[in-house]
């Protein structure tokens, strides 16, 4: 299960400085295609959990490339509670 997308574009010295979500700057059908090829990652490695899949989203070229995969809750996470309810 995918459950919402977070945007971390707002950083300084590599540190996000604020998060909101749902991300606005992705096409909702760009981020669902991005939600699915997280669902395939996981299922593909036999991942059960909770964990953040993490992609760079470049807008010009409507393209997402995967960045990491984090097999824990992060600190963020709440904001996905929050939106979600979960």
């Amino acid at each position: 299960v995918a459950l919402i997308g977070r945007d971390c574009s707002t950083q300084r010295r590599f540190q996000k400085i604020f998060e909101e979500g749902p991300p606005t700057i992705a096409a909702k059908e760009d981020f669902r295609e991005a939600e699915k090829a997280a669902q395939r990652l996981a299922m593909s490695v036999g991942y059960r959990g909770a964990g953040t899949v993490e992609y760079l989203y470049k807008p010009e070229g409507k393209g997402f490339y995967f960045l990491e995969l984090n097999p824990r809750l992060q600190v963020e996470h709440p904001v996905t509670e929050g939106i979600t309810g979960v």
